[in-house]
């Protein structure tokens, strides 16, 4: 089975409460307030296509590009609202990252970053967005946080009780190494019996020096780092940060 296979399917029903408008206004006005310029819009670890789609409806070209095919199959089904081209979705690795022209913003937002489990991993993948990034071009990306891991995920459980599928969510999270793993188990109904399905992944946690060095390795220089959602400087028990970078 390949990655996110279960998740892929039930993606949008497990995370029917984001709010993806007000991500994407928050997007563009993040962009605009660091002097970003109109264009295409590329959408690292895109999932589903929900925030691209939001992009879209802003006016925004956009290239969604994500490692899951069961995702990005229902990514395409989105792309079908809008006129032909303006969404694009493509089946790729973060790190192979491999356009066909420039973009003039990147984002990669809820979490993208952290699912990359070693420093060659975010390395190459800042390397290639920089590559594909126009000159003075925008990248803004969020992670959870070590505090988020330690805090709020580790040894916790969630259950999502739905018509469709009965889901339990947990998470233990290794400090010497900085990964979380995730356990999701799911039942699914049929003909009256249930079929369990177990997905596990990882996400590793990276501090705030070691994000902003690779990031500049890479030709990023970093502008600023704000609380999720708004232009505050994140608190110490901050969840989520984000980071805005320009290509230099």
């Amino acid at each position: 089975m390949s990655a996110y296979d279960v998740l892929g399917r039930y993606y949008d029903l497990l995370m029917q409460d984001m709010d993806y408008e007000t991500r994407a206004d928050y997007l563009l006005a993040v962009l605009e307030r660091h002097g970003g310029t109109p264009g295409t819009v590329l959408d690292l670890a895109c999932g589903t296509g929900s925030l691209s789609a939001e992009l879209a409806r802003r006016g925004r070209e956009v290239v969604g590009v994500d490692a899951s095919e069961q995702m990005l199959a229902q990514a395409a089904e989105k792309a079908a609202a809008f006129p032909q081209g303006q969404m694009l979705f493509l089946l790729q690795e973060m790190g192979e990252l491999d356009l066909y022209g420039t973009v003039s913003a990147a984002v990669c937002t809820l979490d993208g970053i952290n699912h990359l489990l070693t420093e060659q991993d975010v390395r190459r993948a800042f390397e290639r967005v920089s590559l594909f990034l126009e000159p003075g071009g925008l990248f803004v990306f969020d992670v959870n946080t070590p505090y988020k891991f330690r805090h709020v995920l580790d040894g916790n459980a969630f259950v999502y009780d739905y018509d469709e599928v009965y889901c339990v969510w947990q998470n233990a999270f290794d400090e010497e190494s900085g990964i979380c793993e995730f356990l999701l188990t799911f039942f699914e109904q049929e003909k009256g019996l249930y079929r369990r399905e177990d997905e596990v992944f990882a996400e590793r946690a990276y501090g705030d020096a070691e994000l902003r060095g690779w990031l500049q390795d890479a030709g990023l220089a970093p502008l600023a780092c704000y609380a999720d959602l708004s232009f505050d400087a994140p608190g110490k028990a901050e969840e989520r940060t984000v980071y805005v970078a320009r290509k230099e």
